[in-house]
Order: structure tokens, then sequence, then C-alpha cells
């Protein structure tokens, strides 16, 4: 019985990175969004930590390090500053079940955290900085 309910939850697991990568962009999406956004010569883009990255040169010819939300292609630049304070961070992701949330850091154009999701699964967050919104995730 064991067994069977270890297997039920693996699949459903394993389903829902499936769906969730169905569901995200392209590599050839995301560059030519980020093209058609003004960035040029992007480059080493990648998918990491449920997130893509990359690096490239702006409209106004600045060298920079660019997130991409996987589903919507928002692109968060290394350079913004963020709306949201890290007591925002905090309030928001406890409102939305994240619990033992740590490691809040401002970089590379999002917030990151570390915290344990509904289900008590310690996960790796990406946030928007102007909303909080989580845009990637990562199991740990």
């Amino acid at each position: 019985m064991k067994k069977l309910a270890s297997l039920t939850i693996t699949l459903a697991v394993g389903f829902t990175d499936i769906a969730m990568a169905q569901e995200a962009l392209t590599e050839h999406q995301v560059q030519t969004q980020l093209e058609q956004q003004g960035y040029r010569k992007v480059h080493d883009l990648a998918f990491h930590d449920g997130v893509w990255t990359a690096k490239a040169r702006s409209a106004d010819d600045r060298s920079v390090d660019v997130r991409v939300d996987p589903r919507t292609g928002e692109v968060f630049p290394d350079k913004q500053v963020p709306r949201l304070s890290e007591a925002d961070i905090r309030a928001q992701l406890s409102t939305q079940g994240y619990t033992h949330v740590r490691d809040v850091d401002y970089k590379n154009g999002v917030w990151m955290a570390r915290a344990d999701n509904p289900a008590g699964k310690s996960v790796a967050l990406q946030l928007d900085p102007q909303t909080g919104r989580v845009i990637g995730t990562d199991r740990h």
C-alpha cells in the first residue's frame, strides 16, 4: 500500500512538472520576445531555477542580465529598482501559505527567497519586484 501511495505521489509530481513545462515559453520564444523588446546580442539564454535567464545589451547599449517569466515572457532586468521591500515580500509569501521564509534577497532584478511551500516542501522562489508574484520556483 505504501508503494502504491509513493508511486501515485511520484506520478502526480511528474505530471505537474510536465504540465508546467508545457505552459512555459520555449527558448526560441524567449529569444524573440527579448529582441522585440529592444534587447540586442542576447546570449547565455538558459532555463534556471524556474525562470529563463540571459545576458544582453539594452536599447541604451548597457550590458544587462535579465530574468524572464517562463509563462508570461515579462522581462526583469537586473538594474531595476524594486517597489516592494523585504518585509513586503515576507508578508506576501506568508499570505500565500509559505512558511519558514528565509534568505530573502533582491538580486539580479528579482526578489529571491527560500521557504517551505504549503505542502511543506522546501523551495527556492523568484518573485516579481513590483508585485511580489512568484515567477519561478525550484524544489530543493
